[in-house]
């Protein structure tokens, strides 16, 4: 036990065992042969709880995430998890995600009758793709090779899935971000006005052509990558005889959304002029925003559209009841990623709430966390989960 935190509730630190890749995947030697991912749980301080809602994410670091003490409040135990890739997505594999998501499981059914995956952000991705490959397992290794067998992982199912704020695929974000007007990858100042977001000639708004050759564009750029990604691969492998497999590269232009400048498109209640990392055109470059640093590898598990086993997709195989919640002034997730979820949801037993005013991290709305938390709990009651 590492406290009691207002006599109201307990936490606790985690360190789940689990099984490492056997690659050199994570550079700390500590962390890599460690064989534990690490997590908080928050529960009700004297009182018995029979569920656990965990809480996860490709690499963020949720041992604090901002609604474990309010879901905890309501009679749960809240369980915010890390990834081995904590903190750091350059060589992520989702493959390996899915089987710390299992370890995780699989450690809190030792204590509780139930387990909820709660999906927040890219964790709408990850808990999905758990869920499906723990009930119909088909993946049998990385996109680019090697890797887990999931069909012979024996996941454990969760008994529900929550999805808060939650886009369905990093490749998919990945694309409709890229920077298309980047012609030359060494070269990332030098851009082709003609599909530049910011040549104000182009607007905001945007006309319909211009959208249309925009994304043709992101589409033609991240191909490209992928193509080049593929063709390293090849010679890395024939120049190491196999003894080295991945290599590092940097992308830039990585947060040039058309969406964040112009309201227009795919309507939402977002701000206008900002990213998750402020303005667009600086965070395009800013070293710590999404995918500028990746492995050959990586780039095909997380962000490589072709190439991927994340995305919306593995609703389809998931037969457990799912609970959808989204602001309606997230900045990173329109409306149109929540109708992907919907679209490839296959049974009846699925709510889909709008949390009207919210941005992606609650900004300004930290009120809000409590009754967010209550409306997760009503919702678990009613399925008998609490």
């Amino acid at each position: 036990m590492l406290g009691v935190m207002d006599n109201l509730l307990n936490e606790r630190l985690l360190g789940i065992p689990m099984a490492t890749s056997g690659d050199v995947d994570v550079y700390s030697g500590v962390a890599r042969l460690s064989g534990r991912i690490w997590a908080r749980e928050v529960r009700p301080a004297g009182k018995s709880c029979s569920t656990a809602v965990l809480i996860n994410h490709p690499t963020s670091n949720f041992l604090g995430h901002y609604l474990l003490d309010s879901l905890a409040e309501t009679g749960v135990a809240a369980v915010g998890m890390c990834t081995r890739y904590v903190g750091n997505d350059s060589t992520l594999m989702l493959e390996n995600c899915v089987l710390d998501v299992d370890a995780a499981v699989k450690h809190l059914r030792r204590d509780y009758d139930h387990v909820v995956l709660l999906g927040n952000s890219g964790g709408g991705e990850l808990s999905p793709l758990f869920q499906g490959q723990a009930e119909n397992p088909t993946i049998t290794g990385y996109p680019g090779g090697g890797g887990p067998d999931l069909t012979k992982a024996g996941l454990e199912p969760a008994d529900a899935v929550i999805l808060l704020n939650a886009h369905p695929s990093r490749a998919m974000i990945r694309t409709l971000w890229l920077d298309p007007s980047i012609v030359d990858e060494d070269r990332p100042f030098d851009r082709d006005p003609a599909l530049d977001m910011f040549n104000p000639q182009n607007g905001p708004p945007y006309s319909d052509e211009f959208v249309t050759a925009y994304r043709a564009g992101q589409r033609r750029r991240a191909e490209k990558i992928t193509a080049w990604v593929k063709a390293k691969m090849t010679e890395v492998n024939q120049r190491f005889d196999g003894a080295l497999n991945d290599l590092p590269f940097v992308v830039h232009g990585t947060t040039a959304d058309l969406r964040s400048l112009d309201g227009s498109i795919d309507p939402s209640d977002r701000p206008l002029g900002k990213t998750l990392w402020g303005r667009p055109d600086v965070s395009n470059y800013m070293p710590t925003s999404l995918a500028h640093f990746s492995s050959l590898r990586s780039w095909l598990s997380q962000w490589s559209l072709a190439d991927t086993n994340g995305g919306a997709h593995n609703l389809r195989s998931v037969s457990v009841p799912i609970l959808i919640l989204h602001g309606t002034a997230d900045e990173a997730v329109p409306p149109v990623h929540v109708q992907d979820f919907i679209s490839n949801i296959t049974h009846d037993d699925w709510e889909y709430h709008q949390l009207p005013g919210v941005t992606h991290y609650f900004e300004g709305k930290h009120d809000l966390f409590g009754p967010v938390a209550k409306q997760m709990h009503q919702w678990l009651d009613e399925h008998n989960l609490v």
